[in-house]
């Protein structure tokens, strides 16, 4: 299993969102980052992932996991297919499973010697990112989760 950390701005799309839909799944669509997207391509069913609120208190709140593995994303408009009529970007299904007990803040994992090589903690905007099994369980155990 392999873990990793999804960004969402509230506004957009919330933890509390993706919590209360029906059935807990939802696809991760509408990344346009290449970095992000070979990040997704990578991801198999059964990983999981932080979700994490990048705008307003920039949190760690949740944990998802990859139920369904990348296709193309439907929500590519139809001028930026590729020439050949082919989809440039993909997205996943994820399914929430378990809200943190205690949101884990950016400054909290900033101020964490055991994740300053968090990616999150040295390219923050990267909107989809890997992260270590070591960071996983430390995030995990600040947040109150056994995920």
């Amino acid at each position: 299993m392999k873990y990793w950390l999804i960004k969402s701005e509230p506004g957009t799309w919330s933890w509390q969102d993706h919590w209360t839909k029906k059935g807990r799944v939802e696809p991760w669509d509408g990344v346009r980052n290449h970095q992000a997207k070979a990040n997704l391509i990578a991801m198999k069913k059964g990983d999981r992932a932080f979700f994490y609120h990048s705008v307003g208190d920039r949190e760690i709140v949740g944990v998802c996991e990859v139920v369904k593995e990348h296709y193309p994303d439907p929500t590519v408009k139809p001028e930026k297919l590729n020439k050949d009529g082919g989809n440039p970007w993909v997205c996943v299904d994820f399914k929430a499973i378990a809200p943190f007990k205690t949101p884990v803040t950016l400054a909290e994992v900033k101020a964490d010697a055991k994740l300053k090589g968090m990616v999150l903690v040295n390219n923050s905007r990267l909107s989809v990112q890997p992260v270590k099994a070591a960071e996983w369980r430390r995030v995990c155990k600040l947040g109150g989760v056994d995920a």
